[in-house]
């Protein structure tokens, strides 16, 4: 519980700082000289630098402990977002990259820290039990980030979480001398990426989900990052209004995250449920990219609800399997390997999405596009759940 505790609120932080701009981009973009739909291109960069840092993890894990890894992702997190609030583009960029690169190691640093503390019964639930960190903190940026850039501007929000990963990072220190107990000489093999990311290719298995997930975190990540900019500028409705909406979603996925973990540990193997969840959230991404102004919101939060559950509910259970199938005492390497595949999705999806916009003039061409890669996605896993 206590290792639960603390990495839940770590990737909670994390999360919200990352989905954050995405919230506040329509105001801040002015003053930053750039145009809101850029948001897209901006997210690719976070993800990339963490794509980079999550395959490299590996060997800092085994060598200085998952918590103190952590910890440094937090306080990386806390300078990126400070380089922010100067609203010059060039350090904008450079704050995004230092953002994703302490977004890279959390999740392997928590695969770490709970597969050897797990009963293997409840390995789905409790591993999707700290997922949740990732759609609580997109709740967090969606329902706390408006009313503070109403009240501090998007300087004073932005400074105000960056101050609180600096606080967190230290509050967590007297938890170092048990959590990170295991610590010990990086082995030879943990240096580089090249290594890890051969488990995951020599793996059938593991590279089938690796893949899957890139449909996957496409459509979560399109929806996370326009949904605010879809909902007030083609649909007419208040900021305040799309924010609540986004963190009902959100809400929506954390509940899904624990209700899909006990599912995959007592009724539904794991990749065949992750297949069902592809083909979930490509329907209700379908859906929603047919809202129109005339819809009644309630309609709308009910379709953001499905999404929510489907395409930001699956990670937890995705990230047990993977742990499941890694290699013993590359727990860490392995799941950060995987999730660099993972974050291809990420880096390329947001740009591409921004284009479908720009030569479209609208957001529902993209919209569907996401929902076909998530479908895509659950079809590649569902296929490696019936060999497997």
């Amino acid at each position: 519980m206590l290792v639960l505790v603390a990495t839940l609120a770590i990737q909670a932080l994390t999360s919200m700082a990352v989905l954050m701009p995405a919230v506040y981009v329509g105001v801040a973009a002015p003053e930053i000289g750039v145009d809101p739909s850029r948001i897209g291109a901006f997210v690719a960069v976070i993800y990339l630098a963490a794509a980079v840092t999550t395959a490299n993890c590996g060997g800092p894990i085994r060598r200085w402990g998952a918590l103190r890894v952590s910890q440094l992702a937090l306080l990386a997190t806390a300078i990126g977002l400070a380089l922010y609030v100067t609203a010059v583009p060039a350090l904008v960029l450079l704050g995004g990259l230092i953002v994703g690169v302490g977004m890279g190691p959390i999740t392997p640093s928590s695969a770490q820290l709970l597969i050897h503390r797990t009963p293997p019964h409840r390995r789905s639930l409790v591993f999707s039990l700290r997922q949740t960190g990732v759609p609580l903190g997109n709740a967090l940026a969606g329902a706390i980030v408006p009313p503070l850039v109403l009240g501090l501007g998007w300087r004073g929000t932005t400074l105000a979480v960056a101050v609180v990963c600096a606080v967190l990072a230290l509050a967590v220190e007297p938890l170092r001398a048990t959590l990170d107990a295991d610590v010990g000489p990086r082995a030879a093999g943990e240096r580089a990426a090249g290594p890890a990311y051969g488990a995951v290719l020599r793996s059938p298995m593991l590279l089938r989900l690796a893949s899957g997930s890139i449909g996957f975190v496409a459509m979560q990540m399109c929806f996370s990052a326009f949904i605010v900019t879809f909902l007030t500028t083609e649909n007419g409705i208040d900021l305040a209004v799309a924010g609540l909406v986004l963190s009902v979603s959100q809400v929506a996925a954390m509940g899904a995250r624990i209700l899909w973990g006990w599912i995959a540990d007592r009724f539904v193997a794991p990749r065949k449920l992750l297949c069902l969840l592809g083909l979930g959230m490509a329907a209700s991404g379908a859906v929603f990219a047919l809202v129109t102004a005339s819809w009644p919101i309630v309609v709308v939060a009910a379709i953001t609800v499905a999404i929510g559950a489907t395409a930001i509910g699956w990670n937890g259970v995705l990230i047990a399997e993977v742990a499941h199938l890694a290699p013993r005492g590359a727990v860490g390497a392995a799941t950060g390997a995987t999730l660099s595949f993972t974050f291809l999705g990420a880096v390329i999806a947001p740009p591409l999405f921004s284009a479908l916009v720009d030569w479209t003039g609208g957001y529902r061409t993209a919209f569907l596009a996401a929902a076909l890669c998530a479908g895509a996605g659950g079809i590649v896993i569902g296929r490696g759940a019936r060999s497997g």
